[in-house]
C-alpha cells in the first residue's frame, strides 16, 4: 500500500501567518503539522509515501523531511500546480500509486488514539476490496461530509455539507482505497465550486457496495488545524495528552523504532542531535 499526504493547500484561512510559510510546516505545539499525518501513515505500516505540495515549496519540505530515510521510510514529493480538490491528489500521484492500493491523509488533520496502530492497520488490510473510511461523531456536522447509517451500521448515504444532516457522523480526512480509486478519480466532474470532491469518490464506492465505514469510539481524537482557532485548540490538545500520558503524539523516531524501521543505534544518533531539547531528551529515554 502507498501513502499520500495532501499538503498543497494555500492556507488562506490562516493568513497572514501562512504568507511566509506553507500551512503544513506550521507548528502544532512541539512539532510541525506535517508530522501528524506522516505519523498516521507510518502507524498504518506504510513506508512508501508521496507528499503533494504547493509550487516553490520543495526546499522547505525537503530540509525538514528529506527522503525519509532517517525514519526508515521513502518520501517523495509532487507539486500540485493548481488546487483542484482533494480527489485531484489521485491524479497528481497516479504514477506513484501504480497498481497498488493507497491511503490518503489530509495535511492539516491530526489523529490520535491509544489504539491507532491497530485501527489503521485493520483499515489498510491489503486483501480488503473497496474503500475504508471512518465515521467520527461531532455535535454540528453541517460543515462536513455526513454519512447516514442503517440499523445495522451500514452506510446508506453520504452528503457534503448538508443543511439538514441525517446523522452526527462525519468522514474525517483519512481514506483507504483499493486501486479502483484511480479510475474513479479520472471519471469525476468538478463540483459547483470547481473541485474534484472526495465525497464523490466515496459515493461511487457506496454505489458499488464497496464502501466500509468504521465508526470511531470516544477514545479517538480527530482535529482539523485549518483555522487559527483550530490550530490553537489542536496545540492545546496535543500538549494535554502528552502531559497526561508522558507519551509524545506523532513522534516519528519513536514510531520508526517501535516498528523496527530503524535500529537502537539509529535512534540514539537521532536523539543525540536533539539532546538540548525536550524532544531529544524524550528520544533518549526510549
Amino acid at each position: 500500500m502507498k501513502g499520500i499526504i495532501l499538503a498543497a493547500g494555500r492556507g488562506s484561512r490562516l493568513y497572514p501567518m501562512t504568507r511566509p510559510v506553507c500551512k503544513p510546516l506550521l507548528p502544532v505545539y512541539d512539532k510541525p503539522m506535517i508530522y501528524y499525518p506522516l505519523a498516521v501513515l507510518m502507524q498504518a505500516g506504510i513506508r512508501d509515501i508521496m507528499i503533494i505540495i504547493p509550487p516553490s515549496e520543495e526546499g522547505p519540505f525537503y530540509r525538514l523531511l528529506g527522503n525519509g530515510s532517517k525514519w526508515g521510510v521513502n518520501i517523495s514529493y509532487e507539486v500540485q500546480e493548481v488546487p483542484r480538490g482533494i480527489a485531484d491528489a489521485f491524479l497528481v500521484a497516479e504514477h506513484f500509486v501504480g497498481d497498488d492500493s493507497v491511503c490518503l491523509v489530509l495535511g492539516d488533520n491530526i489523529f490520535h488514539s491509544p489504539d491507532i496502530e491497530q485501527i489503521m492497520s485493520n483499515a489498510g488490510n491489503k486483501n480488503q476490496k473497496g474503500a475504508t473510511v471512518f465515521g467520527y461523531y461531532v455535535e454540528d456536522p453541517r460543515a462536513f461530509g455526513v454519512v447516514e447509517f442503517d440499523e445495522n451500521g451500514n452506510a446508506l448515504s453520504i452528503e457534503e455539507k448538508p443543511r439538514f444532516p441525517k446523522s452526527n457522523y462525519i468522514i474525517p480526512g483519512i481514506y483507504f482505497y483499493d486501486n479502483q480509486v484511480i479510475e474513479i478519480a479520472h471519471s469525476l466532474k468538478p463540483s459547483a465550486r470547481g473541485e474534484l470532491e472526495i465525497t464523490d469518490v466515496n459515493i461511487e464506492y457506496l454505489k458499488r457496495n464497496q464502501l466500509h465505514v468504521v465508526k470511531l469510539d470516544n477514545n479517538f481524537t480527530w482535529l482539523d488545524a485549518g483555522t487559527a482557532d483550530n490550530l490553537l485548540d489542536a496545540a492545546r490538545a496535543v500538549k494535554s495528552v502528552q502531559d497526561e500520558t508522558g507519551r509524545y503524539i506523532a513522534c516519528l523516531e519513536e514510531i520508526a523504532f517501535k516498528r523496527n524501521y530503524i535500529s537502537q543505534e539509529d535512534l540514539n544518533s537521532l536523539a543525540d542531535k536533539l539532546k538540548q531539547t525536550l524532544y531529544g531528551q524524550y528520544l533518549m529515554c526510549l
